[in-house]
Order: structure tokens, then sequence, then C-alpha cells
């Protein structure tokens, strides 16, 4: 039967399904009728019509009526009960050792602080601060030595203190994919803050006074954030132990079961918040015996659910405890640069893309990039180290500008500008080259004769959006937004096609043009990716009022600065130069980790446009036509 007599026989049946499975009241009889006859339908298409869109039509269809006659109602809440009563404390026992591992961590970070303050009574003032010691002193003389944690507006106290408690305990899980060491670093921020807030209470007489205060909210809180410790090193653990998968499938294995711990804690972390507004603030008028009786009830659900329960759950399932839950893996596959890609396609393909040629682009940047751009910096930073001791209003602007000299003081700066247009132009080259050659082994001879052929005119290609970017001041920057991507191509024409160096540059304006909607899409889609994942780190919200204080919104490196200036306070008067210096290397870190995937998008987007000029993959296929196996397929049947 041809192909147009079997849609023309059977597309009213075909219908009659798509509007019976959209209507909320399906007959579940007439979509099993309807299941045997698609799935019928199928089978016939899948003989005679393999390479037909018939055939991805139906089945399609028979995957919905598979979905309508097999669905199960009220199978939700069920499984919701079963993943906290089996799922959750199986997790929690496989990530035992983790979760011990950032207990015991965390209790030496604290014995840290207590040991430190024992030796300098005036440590508190490093890690509190100098107000928070000051007004707790004044709180001790005047009686009441928490006043700090009381508030008129309670309500308003308890969406603040659990948003903040919310953001601490996912920013110490979310800095454990860099290896743990991220969470290790706030695990002794807020242990050796504890410590010494302790010992500091002891020094005036008042620890069991302070230990009852604290402790009834803290005994979720600080059991939350060493949790999320503990989340956080079986995610990053992922990375560091792969066992027997790759590095990439064995994270996205442990980044769930971390997620599952952490979402375990959301409850203990509101109920914190809760206790700390509505107990704590009145903690004065409470009788000691409840102060204990729930400070150790507390402590009992914590041991209880993180503890004993999954121990209990082990021991009653323990044919589940080495079960892995496998992931839906799929092999690595060669990258067709010959097809033509949507928006989404792109950024798909981009992060794949990024995963390949990580290691061999990273090797370029630790080797030749990095050490290049410390020089200039340390150039810089010698040169006018008046700039470095105090914060800044947009601490990560202004300080690349700084960095990169297009705040244009002296000559300096403007050397030092043009020096950085080459070293922008040799980030781009390394990750085109990456692209180009993402099949092949590294090769340091093949990456110098790359740069050799295509480094300048990549450099002159890109002097626009070097310009445009760094140059125009922010408010007239958001419109050039719309002018950029009649240059977003501009680069990847230089760099990854073989016509004469005027046909390529032609075909970059050329192609930019043609691409500019997708081209838009991918820069605002790459803006909104950029402010979403360096947040939590530093970018957006990282304002200091005034130049000094509290930020917006504090983020690590917030955090991690203001404990480098406190130790520094120790050892030297220049301690904001240290603080500044940190934030430059994250700063640049950040900039080379998410550059690449801006220049692999710009790849993908010039091999789209040029396939749609040329057609280079079509007549691959014409060359293919007549030479496939009747009876064996091969992968360019399915390109």
């Amino acid at each position: 039967m041809k192909e147009t007599k079997f849609i023309e026989q059977n597309k009213d049946k075909w219908k009659r399904f798509e509007q019976l499975y959209e209507s909320k009241s399906n007959d579940p009889e007439e979509l099993s009728e309807l299941y045997m006859d698609i799935t019928d339908d199928l089978s016939y298409a899948q003989t005679f019509y393999r390479r037909r869109t018939v055939r991805v039509y139906l089945n399609k269809l028979a995957q919905k009526v598979y979905t309508g006659v097999h669905k199960q109602k009220g199978e939700s809440f069920k499984r919701f009960i079963d993943v906290w009563r089996v799922s959750l404390p199986l997790e929690i026992y496989r990530s035992r050792k983790s979760l011990l591992l950032a207990l015991v961590a965390f209790l030496v970070y604290s014995l840290i602080g207590v040991i430190t303050t024992v030796i300098d009574p005036e440590f508190p003032r490093v890690v509190l601060g100098d107000y928070y010691v000051n007004i707790t002193l004044e709180n001790i003389q005047e009686g009441n030595p928490l006043k700090i944690y009381e508030d008129d507006d309670q309500l308003a106290m308890f969406v603040r203190i659990t948003t903040n408690n919310m953001k601490v305990a996912f920013l110490t899980f979310f800095v454990g994919f860099f290896f743990t060491i991220g969470t290790h670093l706030l695990m002794f921020y807020n242990g050796v803050m504890l410590g010494s807030f302790q010992y500091f209470f002891y020094t005036k007489g008042l620890l069991i006074t302070s230990f009852l205060g604290i402790w009834i909210h803290g005994a979720f809180e600080i059991s939350a954030i060493v949790l999320a410790a503990g989340a956080g090193i079986t995610a990053g653990n992922g990375l560091l132990f792969p066992k027997s998968y790759t590095r990439m499938q064995s994270l996205q294995l442990s980044t769930k079961r971390g997620l599952k711990i952490m979402m375990s804690l959301v409850p203990f972390i509101i109920a914190a918040g809760f206790l700390e507004s509505y107990v704590t603030a009145n903690y004065q008028v409470l009788p000691e015996w409840s102060k204990w009786a729930l400070i150790l009830f507390s402590f009992g659900i914590i041991l209880f659910f993180y503890v004993f329960y999954p121990i209990y759950v082990a021991r009653k399932y323990p044919e589940l405890i080495t079960e892995e839950e496998v992931g839906n893996f799929q092999d690595r596959q060669k990258t067709n640069f010959q097809k033509i890609r949507g928006s989404g396609e792109v950024i798909a393909d981009s992060f794949r893309m990024y995963r390949f040629i990580f290691r061999k682009t990273a090797k370029v940047f630790a080797l030749i990039v990095f050490p290049a751009i410390f020089v200039i910096v340390a150039f810089q930073n010698l040169h006018s180290p008046i700039f470095q001791q105090s914060e800044h209003w947009y601490d990560w602007a202004s300080q690349l500008k700084f960095m990169i000299g297009y705040r244009f003081v002296d000559m300096q700066d403007y050397i030092v500008f043009a020096i950085w247009s080459f070293i922008f132009a040799l980030i781009f080259s390394t990750v085109f080259w990456g692209v180009r050659t993402s099949e092949e082994a590294f090769s340091w001879s093949s990456f110098f004769q790359f740069q050799w052929k295509k480094l300048f005119g990549i450099w002159l290609a890109n002097l626009f959006l070097f310009l445009s970017v760094l140059l125009l001041p922010w408010y007239l920057l958001l419109f050039a937004v719309f002018l950029l991507p009649f240059f977003y191509l501009n680069a990847a024409a230089m760099a990854l096609d073989d016509d004469t160096f005027k046909g390529r540059f032609r075909k970059g304006f050329r192609y930019g043009k043609q691409h500019y909607g997708t081209s838009l899409v991918l820069l605002l889609i790459l803006i909104g990716l950029t402010a979403i994942i360096t947040q939590p780190i530093a970018l957006v919200f990282s304002i200091h009022e005034g130049g000094e204080g509290e930020p917006m919104m504090r983020d690590l490196l917030d955090m991690t600065a203001d404990f480098v200036k406190r130790i520094a306070q120790i050892y030297t008067d220049d301690y904001m130069i240290w603080a500044n210096m940190l934030r430059q290397f994250v700063y640049i870190l950040c900039m080379l980790a998410i550059l690449p995937l801006m220049i692999i998008t710009m790849s993908f987007g010039f091999y789209t446009e040029r396939e749609k000029s040329e057609a280079t993959g079509l007549r691959k296929l014409f060359e293919l036509f007549g030479k496939r196996s009747n009876t064996k397929e091969s992968d360019s049947d399915y390109e």
C-alpha cells in the first residue's frame, strides 16, 4: 500500500484519538480499542515506512494511548509517602560517610574557633565583627545578653531568617560541586564563628544562658547546615570518585542523591526560622525545663530521622542498599556540524560540546591564558594600589574595569586594554580550535598551527564585539544588545571556514544578518544563565552600599572576602588588598568558565547558517544515495 493511501485510510481514526485524548472526559474502553488499532498501524508503518514521518507520528500517538490506558490515579500521594518512608532514608544511609565527615569537620572547625579565642580573646571581633561584639557587651550589661534576637515584627523576622537560612543551606550544598572545597570553606566559616561565639559567652560566665537561648533554634539550624554540607560533599564526591561511571555520569547520580537530602532539610529550616522568631525571641520568659526539653526534643528528631530511622530502613530492606539508580546515559556520538539547529538545539549541543572539549581548552587556559592574565593584573595592581584599598559599589564591574584597563586613567590603561584585546582573541581562538578538533586528541602542534593561521583574523573580527561591550556605558549597552547579533558570527567565520580572508569576513557579516533572531535569543539566554549560575558565587546583587558595608545579597565571595579581611587585619594594615585580590581571582575564573559556552554557540550558529547557504550536509547525503546497505543500518541512515 502506498503511504498516501495508508494515511488517507486511517487519518480519521488518528484524528479521533487526538480529540479523545485532549478531552477531559475520555472513555478508557475506547482508548483501549484505539491502542490496539494504532499499535497495529505503527507496526505496519515500521515495516513499510521506516524512515517516513508517518512512523514518527504514529509512535507518538501510541505513547499517548499507552499513557491514557495505563494511567493510575491516586498513586502520586502514595509515591510521595514512599519517598519519605523508604527512598529518602536509604539515600541518607548510603551517604552516611559524607554526613559523618561533615559533622566531624564542623566540630573540628568549631574547636578551632574555641582554641583561637582562648589564645586571643579579641578573636571574636575578627569573625563576628566589632558591631556584633559591642552590641552584645551592651546587652550583657543591661542583663539581657540575647536581646539581639528580639524583634517587634516577628513575622518579618521569621521571613527574613528563614530566607537567609535557606540561602546558606543551599549555598553550602551548591558549592560542594567544586570538588567539595567550597562546602568546607563555608563549614569552616560557620564552625569557627560558632566556636568563638560560644566561648565568648563562656568568658562572660553566660555559657548555659547562651546555650539555652541559642540552641532552641540552633538544634535545627546548625544541624541543617551540617547536613547540607554532607549533601554537598555527597554531590562533589561524584566528581572526585566516579567509580565505573564517567565523571559527568557520576556527578549526575550523586547530585540526585544530594538533592534528595536537601529536600528533606526544608521543613527543618522553616522550623528553625519559626523557633528563632517566636521562641528564642521570648527566651527570658520561658522556664528552664522547657528550654532543655525543646532542645533535646529537636536533637532527638534530627537523630531519629538522619541516624536511627535510616539504619532501621537499611536493615529492613538490605537488598536495596547496594541498588544503584542507573541514569539514562547515552554514549557519546560524533557531533554533526552539517545540521541546521534552532536556538534550543544550539544551547543543548553547546553544553555537550563544552563537556567534550573542556579538558583540551582548560590545558591551554591553565598554561598560557591564565599566566598572561595574572601578569597583566599584577602589573595593574602594582601600578594603582590605591584602587585595591577599598570596596566598590558594584565590585565585579569595577574590578573588571580596572583589570582590563578600560577606565583609561593613564597611558598604562590604554596599553593593557590593547593587550586584553589579544587575550580575548586567544580565548576565542582556543575554543574555536577545540570545537574544530573535538574528535582529535590534544596536540600542541595542532593548536599553534591553528593560531598562526586564524588568530589575527579572529582578533580583527572580534574587535567590534570587544569594543562595544567594554566601552559603552551600561544604559547604552542595553540597546547595543540588539546590534551585537549582526557581528555575532564574524569570529566563528574567520576561525571555522577555509575560504579566503576576504571571503570569510564577508560570510561573517552575511551569516550574522541571516542568523540575527537566533543570535539575539542566544545572547539573552546566555545573559540569563550567567546571572543565575554566578549569583551564588558573586555577581548581580553583590552591591556594596556606599562602597562599604553589607551588600544587598551576600554571596559566597562576600563571605569569603570578609573572612580574609578579618584574618588579614591581624597581620597587615592593607587587609582590603588581600580581599580584593581574592575577588579578582574569582572573577577571572568565572570569565574563563563562562566565555567558552558563548563561543561554542557562535560555532554552532555559524555551522547552521553555512548549512542553510551551502547545503554541505545535503550534498553529503546525495553522495550516499544508492550506497546504503539494504540489510545493515549505519549512522548515515539516521542523519
